[in-house]
């Protein structure tokens, strides 16, 4: 779990970085914003990383988003999917 709170940490940071960033459109901040409230509420793990995965997916699709925006958003998800993965084998 340890682990897992670490990555979260990370994860955090790097949703700010990309909310953090103007040259990102107020919608897709806004869904990173709720990508990131979700990640921190208290609703089991692995619902909170499916949902912001869900999320993620939803911003990484958007016709909108900057090139380099859309490739740390992917780095995120693959993250998510390596916690989701450790979350899994702990249960």
């Amino acid at each position: 779990m340890q682990m897992i709170h670490m990555d979260i940490e990370t994860i955090n940071r790097l949703l700010d970085e990309i909310n953090d960033d103007r040259t990102v459109p107020r919608n897709i901040r806004t869904l990173i914003t709720d990508a990131k409230n979700s990640l921190n509420s208290k609703q089991d793990i692995a619902v909170r990383i499916n949902s912001v995965i869900s999320t993620l997916d939803e911003v990484a699709n958007d016709s909108n988003i900057p090139t380099y925006t859309r490739t740390q958003i992917w780095n995120v998800v693959s993250m998510l999917e390596v916690m989701n993965e450790q979350a899994k084998e702990k249960a």
